[in-house]
C-alpha cells in the first residue's frame, strides 16, 4: 500500500543528490571554531568562560537562558581568544565564542567504541538517566528546528511510537544518507536508547525510496534481532520529513492543529540526532560534531564531519571554491535553508556551523519579479499543511494579523512548496512565516 500525505511536491529528479551521497564523509579539524552562543533558531545560550580561558574538547562553555535552549560545548581543545557580540538575519544578538587550537592539546582522532561496531547492551541504562544525559550532552533536533531532545521525552503523555525521520526529503542534501552508511550501528544504537527513554512500543526509521542502499544497510543491522524497529520505506515526495506528514503517511494519523505529535502518542526524532544520542549517553561524548553537506556549483561537493563552529568559508574552500559567479549560498537546503551570500567570494562568506547546520548549497543566483496572483489554486493544491496561502498572502500585505491567524498561518510548515509552484513567483512562503511568527509574538 502507497504512504501519501496531503499535498506535497516533487522540486527535484536526483541528480541533486548524486552530487554527493556516494562519496565517503570527509573529517575536518580546523585549528579555529567561532561557537555561536545561539545554535538554534528559539534559543540564546549565555557564556560559561571567559577570554584567556583553556578548555578541553567536551567542556561546558553555554549555558541557555531561556525555554528552548541546550548546553554548548567547547568542540575543540585550546584557548578563548574572543567572545563578540553579532547579530543574525532577524537582528537579534548572541555571543560568538572564538576557540584556537593549542599545539599543546592538539585533537587526536577518536578511536573507535563498541557502540558504533556493534549493538551494545543498554539495559544498565535507565530512562530517567537517558533523558539526563540528553540534557547535559546538549543534544538539539539535527533535522534543523533545533528543539532540545530531552524535553520531548519529559512530557506525560503515553509514546506508542518513535517515528526516525531519515527522509531527507531536501534537495541536495546527503548528510543524513551517509551518516546512515557509515554509521549505521550508532544509529540503531541511538535509535534503542530513545525507545527506552520514551517506553514506546517501537521505533519505524522512514526513508523514502530513493535511499535503498541506506534503509538495507540498517536493514542488515536489524534483521532477525527481535528489537522494536521496524523500516519503513515511503514514496519520494517533498516535503516528506515534516512531523505532521510523517505522522500522516506513516501511521495514517492526523495531528490536532495546535497540538503536538506526543498529544497522540508519538515523538519524532531525525536520524542524526539519534546517533548523537548513542554518542552521549553511551560514549559520553556532548554534541560537539556533525556532518554537514556542501554542494551544488561547487568543484567537489561532499560530506564533512565537522566541530561545531568550523567556519563557511573554510568548507567551501575545502570544496574547491565556487565554479560560479554569480551565486548564492544557502545555509540548509534550498526550500527551507537561508541565504548567507549572493555574489561575492568564499574568503568573505561569514557565519560558522551550528547544530542545526545541515548543509551549504551553492546554487546560480536568479532573481525573479512578482507579479499579481493569478488565483489559479496551485499553491492551496500542494499545501501540506491544507492552508490556502494566497488567501493568507493577502492579508499578510495587508497586515491583517488577525485574519492571518483565522486562515490559520500557524499551521504552515514554512516548507516553501507554495513559493515553488506560484507561476507568479509570490513570495508566498516568506509572509507567511513573518506572519505566523507576528502572530506568536502578539499572542494573537
Amino acid at each position: 500500500m502507497k504512504h501519501y500525505f496531503h499535498g506535497g511536491i516533487h522540486p527535484a529528479d536526483g541528480t541533486d543528490k548524486q552530487l554527493s551521497n556516494q562519496k565517503p564523509i570527509r573529517i575536518y579539524a580546523p585549528k579555529t571554531v567561532e561557537i555561536s552562543m545561539k545554535q538554534s533558531p528559539g534559543s540564546i545560550c549565555e557564556a560559561a568562560v571567559k577570554v584567556g580561558d583553556k578548555v578541553s574538547k567536551g567542556d561546558l562553555i553555554g549555558r541557555p537562558v531561556e525555554f528552548g535552549g541546550a548546553n554548548i560545548h567547547a568542540s575543540i581543545s585550546g584557548t578563548i581568544i574572543d567572545i563578540r557580540t553579532d547579530s543574525d538575519f532577524s537582528g537579534r544578538k548572541s555571543e560568538i565564542i572564538v576557540i584556537q587550537s593549542d599545539d599543546a592539546n592538539a585533537d587526536e582522532t577518536n578511536s573507535i567504541s563498541d557502540y558504533e561496531e556493534s549493538l551494545v547492551d543498554l539495559s544498565g541504562y535507565t530512562k530517567e538517566e537517558i533523558i539526563i544525559k540528553m540534557n547535559e550532552g546538549g543534544i538539539i533536533g539535527l533535522g534543523g528546528a533545533g528543539f532540545p531532545t530531552h524535553i520531548k521525552y519529559e512530557t506525560k503523555e503515553r509514546i506508542k511510537y518513535i517515528l526516525i525521520n531519515a527522509a531527507e526529503c531536501e534537495p541536495y542534501l546527503t548528510c543524513d544518507h551517509m551518516l546512515i552508511m557509515e554509521h549505521g550501528y550508532a544509529v540503531i544504537n541511538g535509535v534503542l536508547l530513545l525507545v527506552k527513554a520514551s517506553d514506546a512500543d517501537k521505533a519505524i526509521i522512514c526513508f523514502e525510496d530513493n535511499k535503498q542502499d541506506a534503509a538495507k544497510h540498517l536493514e542488515s543491522i536489524v534483521s532477525d534481532k527481535e528489537l522494536p524497529i521496524e523500516i519503513k520505506i515511503l514514496p519520494t515526495r517533498y516535503p516528506q520529513g515534516g512531523e505532521r506528514q510523517l505522522v500522516e503517511a506513516v501511521l495514517r494519523m492526523e495531528v490536532p492543529a495546535g497540538k503536538l505529535p506526543a498529544s497522540i502518542g508519538v515523538i519524532i526524532n531525525n536520524v542524526g540526532t539519534a546517533k548523537a544520542v548513542a554518542d552521549t549517553v553511551i560514549g559520553s561524548i556532548p554534541l560537539i560534531t556533525r556532518v554537514v553537506t556542501v554542494t551544488g556549483e561547487v568543484k567537489e561537493p561532499c560530506n564533512y564531519m565537522v566541530p561545531i563552529g568550523t567556519r563557511f568559508c573554510e568548507l567551501i574552500e575545502l570544496s574547491g571554491g565556487y565554479t560560479i559567479k554569480d551565486q548564492r549560498v544557502i545555509e540548509g537546503g534550498p526550500m527551507t535553508g537561508i541565504c548567507l551570500q549572493i555574489g561575492g567570494t568564499y574568503d568573505t562568506l561569514s557565519g560558522s556551523v551550528t547544530k542545526a547546520t545541515s548543509g551549504l548549497v551553492v546554487l546560480k543566483d536568479v532573481p525573479k519579479d512578482e507579479t499579481p496572483c493569478i488565483r489559479c489554486g496551485e499553491c492551496e493544491r500542494v499545501c501540506p499543511a491544507g492552508l490556502a496561502p494566497f488567501k493568507i498572502d493577502f492579508a499578510a500585505i495587508e497586515d491583517d494579523i488577525s485574519l492571518c491567524n483565522k486562515l490559520y498561518a500557524t499551521e504552515c510548515i514554512s516548507c516553501g512548496c507554495c513559493s515553488y509552484v506560484c507561476p507568479a513567483k509570490r513570495e508566498l512562503a516568506y509572509r507567511i512565516t513573518e506572519a505566523k511568527t507576528e502572530i506568536y509574538r502578539l499572542g494573537a
